[in-house]
């Protein structure tokens, strides 16, 4: 990895890191999700970075991929999940927090297990690492808290404008002996309820969206819509709210004609089986056959 590209890393995830400390700073319960959405990122904006993803906020049992449409009025309880991803020319900072809005133990102990979980298994790895052995301590930290991670939920490799480039981090010992090598990763320690199923189901579909193909689509607006979403996210994904934005609700019908030609992924919510709490958090690290840099710290 050349150097230019390390700085660039190292940028975007000291961005990210400030993100996290606004979020902390402005979340409050009952605050509308989108002002929160729209203060985030209005706020990476302003640090001259691109939002990598649209933020995610879950509550409770939905432990990712959920963010509010461009009238939504959830607003902010529970145990909140905050997923943040920061870009700079396609390249990605990607970090998660977790937020206790209803003074419960539990909660704190389903956060404090994932940040414990996330910060034990960033020590211990190293060049060749084998993969098991992180989600092993994973999953003994989680243990330890009288928690579980969630199996289906995992840590994954980063390269330019890809979010999940296609090496997973397990959250738990999954028997893979292949050991880990140069290069650029988030770990992402999910923690629910010993009680709980300890994994994911998918739910109802969550607006957000990236580009999976190259094609076209017969109405003219809906071609202008699409090329917008081309040129600005590439195949980072993105979500309705932000096409409202720039287009209104005419973008939306484009939207809605680009996904029926097949050309977009659409995420569905992904919520725990047996509607367990779900906390999370993560760091974004990169590993060079020199060193180990968390970049989100």
């Amino acid at each position: 990895m050349e150097k230019k590209e390390i700085e660039t890393l190292q940028e975007a995830g000291k961005i990210a890191s400030e993100i996290v400390k606004y979020a902390k700073s402005i979340i409050k319960k009952d605050m509308l999700l989108l002002d929160i959405a729209n203060k985030i990122d209005e706020k990476i904006i302003s640090l001259k970075a691109k939002p990598a993803f649209p933020v995610n906020l879950s509550i409770n049992e939905i432990a990712a991929h959920s963010t509010p449409s461009y009238n939504d009025e959830t607003l902010a309880q529970g145990l909140l999940k905050v997923d943040i991803g920061i870009h700079i020319e396609g390249f990605v900072a990607d970090t998660a927090l977790s937020i206790d809005l209803e003074n419960s133990e539990e909660n704190k102990n389903l956060i404090k297990a994932a940040e414990t979980a996330r910060d034990f298994a960033l020590s211990k790895i190293n060049l060749n690492t084998k993969i098991r052995e992180i989600g092993a301590e994973i999953e003994k930290v989680c243990k330890s808290f009288n928690v579980q991670p969630i199996h289906n939920l995992s840590g994954h490799s980063i390269e330019v404008y890809n979010l999940h480039a296609g090496i997973t981090i397990p959250n738990f010992d999954n028997n893979q002996e292949s050991t880990i090598k140069p290069g650029i990763y988030a770990i992402e320690p999910f923690t629910t309820l010993s009680s709980g199923s300890g994994s994911v189901r998918d739910g109802k579909l969550s607006g957000i969206y990236h580009l999976e193909k190259v094609g076209t689509v017969r109405d003219n607006f809906a071609r202008e819509v699409l090329g917008y979403i081309a040129d600005e996210y590439s195949t980072l994904p993105f979500c309705s709210r932000w096409i409202h934005k720039k287009f209104g609700t005419r973008g939306l019908l484009a939207l809605r004609q680009i996904e029926q030609a097949g050309l977009l992924h659409h995420y569905p919510q992904l919520i725990e089986k047996s509607n367990s709490k779900v906390a999370q958090a993560e760091h974004t690290f990169i590993l060079t056959l020199k060193e180990k840099i968390i970049t989100t710290l």
